[in-house]
């Protein structure tokens, strides 16, 4: 029961992330369309009350943002804020990055998020409450997962070769204990990673990365192995705004 509550709540968040970027969309193409209207008619005369007889260009007010569909996995491990490192995590994940807020070390500085709504964990069957290993066997996992909340920073924006900066923070679910049959059904994610992407065409582009994948339950219950993991990322990316100029 406790698996089956965190996974739909986790899908009741990302259902409603959507829908806000959704609405974000809409709103911001509405915005522009007023923006266009507007500066129509204010040049519609000139000072003297005579008609210019060339209309204002249609503005575009709509900020780049892009959906990326992704595929990642673990192909290595370390010792930072994690005991576990028996673990294999691979997930299909989709993206989400907008032009938010302007510019910083001279990059796009975008908000982003991702949804994680096919996870798998390979794992040992028997562990200690630290997640060492304490019998013979595996077992596989399945889960889902949301980061909300993340930020990314985006150099040579409208070339075709993007160098990019990204970390984002979240929550996970497992339909069983993750890492120790001692610990938890849910558990906290943090992913920063670096890669780059390439023009394929004006809409569409390839992404490749790196990126370090976080993965504990912040002690809500006593046990907590916790998973730090080197993760590969792949996949393509469209734009939803001005596409890839």
């Amino acid at each position: 029961m406790p698996a089956k509550r965190h996974l739909g709540l986790l899908a009741f968040v990302a259902l409603a992330l959507c829908c806000r970027i959704s609405f974000g969309q809409n709103n911001a193409a509405k915005m522009g369309t007023l923006s266009a209207v507007a500066a129509d008619d204010n040049s519609g005369t000139d000072h003297t009350g005579i008609m210019d007889s060339q209309p204002a260009p249609v503005q575009n007010e709509r900020p780049e943002s892009e959906l990326a569909f992704m595929g990642q996995g673990s192909f290595g491990h370390f010792h930072i804020f994690a005991n576990s490192w028996w673990s294999n995590l691979h997930f299909a994940s989709v993206e989400y990055e907008r032009h938010s807020w302007g510019r910083a070390l001279g990059a796009r500085l975008d908000y982003a998020a991702e949804v994680q709504p096919v996870m798998l964990l390979n794992q040992l069957k028997h562990t200690t409450v630290y997640g060492n290993s304490a019998g013979t066997g595996r077992e596989t996992l399945y889960g889902v997962g949301i980061m909300p909340i993340g930020t990314r920073l985006l150099w040579r924006d409208g070339k075709s070769f993007k160098p990019y900066f990204v970390a984002k923070g979240g929550v996970l679910a497992f339909d069983k204990k993750a890492l120790s049959q001692y610990s938890s059904y849910m558990e906290w994610s943090l992913q920063i990673g670096v890669g780059t992407q390439f023009r394929l065409t004006p809409r569409w582009d390839a992404r490749v990365g790196f990126s370090y994948f976080h993965f504990s339950n912040g002690f809500i219950v006593p046990s907590n192995p916790g998973l730090d993991s080197a993760m590969y990322s792949g996949g393509l990316v469209y734009h939803l705004g001005h596409g890839s100029h």
